[in-house]
C-alpha cells in the first residue's frame, strides 16, 4: 500500500453495482428500509429484485432511515486498521436525507484518535451520487492527495446531473404527494413525469404522454448537455433498459455503466423508473 491511501466511503443511495464498488475499494455504509413493520439493511438484507416483489404487495409505501453515525464510526476504523491514511465520505444529498449528518457525527468522534475523515454534499442522489464516487475512487487509487479528492468531488457536485422518467405515480399517490383524483386523472391520460435532481433536490424536469416519448426526451436531454464524461444509467426492474441503453450509445463512446435504483431512491421514485446521470465537462 503507498504511503498516501485515502479510502472512499459512500452510502447506499449511491446505487452503484457491487462490482464497481469492489474494483475501486470504495465502503458502502447501508440505510434501512421498513416495509410492513419488518426492517432491512440495504444491499445485505433486500436486493432491489425483492424490494420491488415486497413493494407489489403492500399498501403503504417502504420507509428509509439513515445509518446511525456508529455504522460510519465503524467503517471509519476499520479502513484506518487497514491502512488508510484519511478519509473522504461522499454522501446522499443533505437536502433529501440525514444521512449526511450521520457520516459527519462520526467524523468528528474519530478525529481525537487522528482519524482524518472529510464529508462531502453530492447534492445528488442514486447514480450521480455513484458517478462522483466512482470517479472520486479512481483518482485517490492513482496516488491523489485528501484534498485533491475533496476538491474534486466538490467540483463534481456541481455539474453532475441525474435525469428520470417515472412510469407510475403509484409512489407519489401512496406517499400523499399528490391527491388520488389527480393521480387516476394522470394515469388515464398516460402522463409519464420527467424528474431532475437539481441543487440536492428532486425537481419536476417535465412530463410526456408515453413511455417511448419519455425516453426520447432523455435522449435529446443527453445530446442538449454538450460533451459530458461517466454517463451511467440507473433503473428500476426494467425490461427495456437495454434499448435505452443502445439509444445512448450513438451519443456517448465512453463506457456506460448500468445500475439498479436500489430501495432507498425506489421507494419513492416507483418501479419503471429508468434515467441516467452525467457530469458536464
Amino acid at each position: 500500500m503507498s504511503t498516501n491511501s485515502v479510502r472512499i466511503v459512500t452510502d447506499s443511495a449511491c446505487d452503484l453495482p457491487q462490482a464497481v464498488a469492489d474494483e475501486w475499494g470504495i465502503s458502502i455504509v447501508p440505510l434501512t428500509i421498513r416495509i410492513d413493520g419488518h426492517e432491512y439493511v440495504d444491499r445485505a438484507d433486500l436486493t432491489p429484485a425483492e424490494f420491488w416483489v415486497k413493494c407489489a404487495v403492500s399498501a403503504t409505501l417502504p420507509e428509509t432511515a439513515a445509518p446511525p453515525p456508529g455504522l460510519f464510526e465503524a467503517t471509519y476504523r476499520q479502513l484506518a486498521a487497514e491502512g488508510a491514511t484519511s478519509v473522504v465520505v461522499i454522501n446522499l444529498s443533505s437536502g433529501l436525507s440525514a444521512t449526511m449528518q450521520s457520516a459527519q457525527l462520526a467524523a468528528r468522534d474519530v478525529a481525537s484518535n487522528g482519524i482524518k475523515v472529510t464529508v462531502v454534499d453530492s447534492c445528488s442522489a442514486t447514480l450521480g451520487l455513484g458517478v462522483i464516487v466512482a470517479d472520486c475512487a479512481r483518482l485517490a487509487r492513482g496516488g491523489a492527495s485528501h484534498d485533491a479528492v475533496v476538491e474534486r468531488a466538490t467540483d463534481l457536485a456541481t455539474r453532475t446531473k441525474v435525469w428520470g422518467a417515472l412510469d407510475t405515480l403509484e409512489n407519489l399517490k401512496k406517499g400523499g404527494r399528490i391527491g388520488g383524483a389527480k393521480a387516476l386523472l394522470a394515469s388515464a391520460l398516460a402522463i409519464k413525469p420527467i424528474i431532475e435532481v437539481r441543487d440536492g433536490k428532486v425537481e419536476q424536469g417535465g412530463k410526456q404522454r408515453t413511455r417511448s416519448k419519455a425516453l426520447a426526451f432523455l435522449v435529446e436531454t443527453l445530446i442538449a448537455a454538450g460533451p459530458i464524461e461517466n454517463l451511467m444509467v440507473m433503473h428500476a426492474d426494467c425490461s427495456d433498459v437495454d434499448a435505452f441503453v443502445e439509444m445512448l450509445r450513438p451519443h456517448y463512446a465512453g463506457q456506460i455503466v448500468v445500475g439498479d435504483i436500489g430501495p432507498v431512491v425506489g421507494t419513492h421514485a416507483g418501479r419503471g423508473t429508468i434515467g441516467f446521470a452525467y457530469s458536464v465537462l
